[in-house]
């Protein structure tokens, strides 16, 4: 698909090349050829205004000047002279000159099978007829032809090639979302067929009639656990896709962010004591953001539980909140395994974790990716760092006046 795609980005991109090149060329040859005409037909209009006298280069301001030569005729009509740039000695090609001039029925007038343009007037020695050589107007006509299609056949070789460049900048963030679709649907599907075959495998355990009523117990619990495993994935799948779809714009306010902080602190408090963990906040008061009360304290409470499931006992987990001019950055500092680069930046892809061996104690991987979609949506930023020891995420964002 993105093959196609860009293949039709560039067929449409040098199709409307193609259409101004053309239009371009057209105006440009249209218009050099109609001047061409204007200043001969000129030049014929006064030759044939002093047909007996012989024009000299730079008489005519510089003005085109053709070949040309002149048939006078006598108030008789007979053929009184001739004279111009031409031998002359041919009378036939005269006469047939003079009637194709006369048959087209104009006073000024182009005979493309002999090559000339002619010109009727009337002097103070009688009738007049002024024939030009249009050679080497189509001579600089043709060679503004090939110079346009020279010209033409190297811009769209450059278009093309740039065409190539933009097709790929332009379908990169198509190829990236169709991509992390595909790895989306996979990942889900990968994450749904453990407790789908568990449940399969507990039911039909659970309807053999072999089965003892102990045994019966076992199935439904796992059962149970199962399907309320598959509602949590299910629930998550549900958050991210709304993130995503602009919920979080619609419900943006002027909020106290240091006092939601406070209160999405206290309820794990109790459970990081249980697991033999200290939770330390340190939160400055009075800090005001622009967003979503659901979604921040949503988010804060994904790095709260990240680290009730990550760090390890016994340690001190620190909650920073802090104001660094026209901005706030929140710290969530847990003990535990410093991660690598590349692992700092996989956490915050869905269906990544860092501890495989925790895939089934009620890690989706999804959180961090949930919390990402977030802090993007409150125009900041989510990062994590490690050092010491200690694994630290941040959330940075602008702050209310």
């Amino acid at each position: 698909m993105i093959g196609k795609l860009k293949a039709k980005f560039i067929t449409i991109n040098m199709g409307l090349v193609l259409t101004v090149l053309l239009v371009m060329f057209a105006l440009v040859y249209g218009i050099t050829s109609r001047d061409l005409r204007a200043e001969s037909v000129t030049m014929l209009r006064s030759v044939a205004a002093e047909p007996m006298r012989m024009w000299r280069p730079g008489e005519r301001n510089g003005r085109v000047q053709l070949p040309y030569f002149v048939l006078q005729f006598s108030p008789d009509g007979s053929l009184a002279a001739v004279g111009g740039h031409f031998d002359l000695t041919d009378k036939d090609m005269l006469s047939k000159l003079l009637e194709a001039a006369r048959a087209d029925g104009k006073e000024t007038g182009d005979l493309p099978e002999y090559g000339f343009r002619y010109c009727f007037g009337r002097s103070a020695w009688g009738e007049c007829v002024v024939f030009a050589d249009t050679s080497s107007e189509r001579a600089t006509l043709n060679n503004l032809v090939r110079t346009c299609l020279a010209i033409g056949a190297v811009a769209l070789a450059a278009f093309f090639l740039i065409s190539l460049f933009l097709a790929r900048w332009a379908v990169r963030p198509v190829a990236y979302a169709w991509e992390q679709q595909r790895q989306f649907v996979a990942d889900a599907s990968h994450e749904l067929k453990t407790p789908l075959a568990v449940i399969l495998t507990n039911a039909e355990l659970l309807a053999s009639p072999t089965a003892t009523e102990e045994h019966k117990a076992q199935y439904a619990a796992s059962i149970l656990t199962m399907a309320n495993r598959m509602r949590g994935l299910v629930g998550s799948l549900l958050d991210l896709t709304r993130v995503e779809n602009g919920a979080v714009e619609k419900t943006m306010e002027r909020l106290d962010l240091s006092a939601l902080a406070e209160e999405a602190v206290l309820p794990f408090e109790p459970l990081y004591f249980e697991r033999g963990l200290t939770l330390d906040a340190q939160i400055a008061p009075g800090i005001f953001v622009n967003g979503s009360p659901l979604h921040l304290r949503q988010t804060l409470e994904i790095l709260l539980d990240n680290g009730l499931k990550y760090a390890d006992t016994p340690g001190n987990v620190a909650v920073r909140l802090v104001k660094q001019g026209r901005r706030c950055v929140l710290t969530v500092s847990t003990p535990g395994q410093e991660l690598t680069e590349q692992e700092l930046s996989d956490i915050f892809k869905r269906f990544y974790r860092a501890d495989k061996a925790r895939a089934m104690d009620g890690s989706y991987g999804l959180g961090l990716a949930i919390a990402r979609e977030i802090v993007t949506e409150h125009r900041g930023r989510i990062w994590a760092g490690s050092g010491e020891g200690r694994n630290t995420f941040y959330v940075e964002l602008p702050t209310a006046g």
